[in-house]
């Protein structure tokens, strides 16, 4: 996995007084953990200190993750107010979250709505698919529908109802459309990058404090394929 090492990698794509959401490139991750990996929450409170030229303490929320073999678009909050605010926004499912997935086999279904329910294995870090509710299961449930078909690959654009560990990996191998690199959930082989295929592409939300509504949109880079989803 690459890991993010200095401030010069950041990819910053909105910022305001109190918020900031950065571009997660693939083998970030988001907080630190047992790895002992410079985490990407490190990485932007160093950006601020620079930026600000603030000598003490940087003050920085993390709002929300994303899975370390994928990218996308991650929410950081500046002050503990906006962290508060987007917390309860999130329980409340005022943050709709859009995602775009590679997948070698294309679903049944031009568009459908997934409900599963879903058991978390902490040996192995995987998350079990079951079509009924089962002891200790949470309910998932997602939207999907087709964004665009290439030669080898479809890619399907995700709206996520509930946020589950690895759910939009799990209920797409439970329909046999494994995410693109996956091995986890059933691909038959990784990405180059030690990635897979899957990128939080859009956010929107009223903003916390101003009260203006966001929609951020970020394109992933550096992978041909994406650049073939995004060509004209």
């Amino acid at each position: 996995m690459r890991v993010l090492s200095n401030k010069d990698n950041l990819d910053v794509l909105y910022e305001d007084n109190h918020l900031i959401l950065v571009n997660k490139r693939v083998g970030d991750i988001v907080q630190g953990d047992k790895t002992k990996d410079k985490p990407l929450s490190d990485i932007v409170k160093e950006y601020l200190a620079e930026k600000y030229n603030k000598k003490g303490k940087v003050y920085l929320g993390v709002v929300h993750r994303l899975d370390r073999p994928t990218s996308g678009i991650v929410i950081f909050a500046k002050t503990s107010k906006a962290l508060e605010r987007l917390n309860k926004m999130l329980r409340n499912k005022e943050i709709k979250k859009t995602y775009l997935a590679v997948v070698k086999n294309k679903p049944d279904k031009k568009s459908d709505t997934l409900i599963n329910y879903l058991i978390k294995n902490p040996k192995n870090n995987k998350t079990t698919v079951y079509n009924k509710e089962a002891s200790n299961s949470k309910k998932a449930v997602l939207h999907y529908k087709m964004f665009k078909n290439l030669d080898n690959y479809t890619v399907l654009e995700i709206n996520l109802e509930t946020g589950r560990h690895h759910q939009i990996r799990a209920q797409l191998s439970a329909i046999k459309s494994p995410i693109k690199g996956d091995l986890k959930y059933g691909f038959n082989r990784s990405n180059k990058n030690g990635g897979i295929h899957l990128h939080a592409y859009k956010i929107s939300f009223i903003h916390p404090v101003k009260k203006d509504f966001l929609e951020i949109v970020s394109i992933p880079k550096e992978d041909t394929i994406w650049e073939t989803v995004f060509s004209n």
